[in-house]
């Protein structure tokens, strides 16, 4: 009888496992070769040097440059984000008037292209002819700061546009957790005198929390990225200040022909990735409430 079953199953499987290894298995084992090789794209076949090209990363001050401000985009979008989108999703599910309108004002960013946000912001920041600062030369400020040309502005100016970007989908993902938890547990927590500030902890964060881990996820693979904002709004300036991982590896490998490099940097923020994916599993892992 099993036998019959897998007869059965396997013709099925065949193509979507060769759809598979095509598609995803062989790039990825692509990429892993020629992260270690010499490459310039369009000249000779690749010449392998073992793990030189990450040698030479991690002698590369530029990389650390931009790790490290990988890693404050890790610190910042994940936290204002998810506790912005947290707030507007338990506000919004209370009966607030107009509820509708916001949800879909908040989701907005979310149906407009990166690179148009990108684009359009550059044009809020812009120093002279900005709405930003001429509205904080209408309060009183004569000298604003310019966002993307200081660095000590543009990594904030960059996070603001993400989390403006990102917290409305985060709002309605939240909204339909916490939708979907029963009210009877609601109305048997207000009995015993639970305030809303009790609410939210002790019964919306635990019931939502699957969802909440899984948002958590998003984002931060979200803030290793970080590519289409950055490429578009400061390709990286001034002087390197707002450089990424991904935009590091775009200008090694497509503007400076070095492939094999630059896909040793791909291949390392795979595995950054990949381990932040399951450390945050981990640590926030919990037994499934069920109701």
């Amino acid at each position: 009888m099993y036998r019959n079953k897998y007869r059965l199953i396997i013709p099925f499987l065949i193509p979507s496992l060769l759809i598979y290894l095509t598609f995803v298995i062989y790039p990825y084992a692509s990429a892993m070769y020629i992260s270690l090789t010499r490459w310039r794209g369009l000249s000779q076949p690749p010449q392998f040097i073992g793990l030189a090209n990450f040698q030479k990363m991690l002698q590369d001050e530029h990389f650390w440059n931009a790790l490290g401000n990988n890693a404050v985009y890790l610190i910042t979008l994940p936290t204002i984000t998810l506790i912005l989108a947290l707030f507007f999703a338990f506000l919004l599910t209370q009966g607030v008037p107009l509820s509708k309108f916001y949800r879909i004002s908040y989701f907005f960013p979310q149906l407009m292209s990166v690179v148009a946000i990108g684009v359009l912001w550059s044009f809020v920041y812009h120093p002279t002819i900005g709405i930003l600062n001429s509205l904080l030369q209408a309060i009183g400020i004569s000298n604003p700061p310019i966002w993307l040309g200081n660095p000590k502005t543009v990594l904030g100016a960059v996070s603001g546009v993400a989390i403006w970007q990102a917290v409305g989908f985060y709002m309605v993902l939240f909204i339909a957790a916490m939708e979907a938890v029963p009210m009877s547990l609601y109305e048997a927590a207000m009995i015993d005198g639970a305030n809303r500030w009790q609410l939210f902890w002790k019964i919306t964060i635990p019931m939502i929390w699957e969802t909440l881990m899984t948002a958590m996820i998003f984002i931060m693979i979200f803030a290793t990225n970080m590519f289409a904002i950055t490429q578009t709004m400061t390709q990286g300036g001034p002087s390197r200040s707002s450089e990424v991982l991904s935009t590091f590896l775009y200008d090694e490998a497509f503007l400076g022909s070095k492939f094999g490099y630059g896909t040793a940097i791909a291949v390392t923020l795979f595995f950054i990735v990949l381990a932040i994916s399951l450390t945050v599993q981990r640590l926030m892992r919990r037994d499934t409430l069920e109701y």
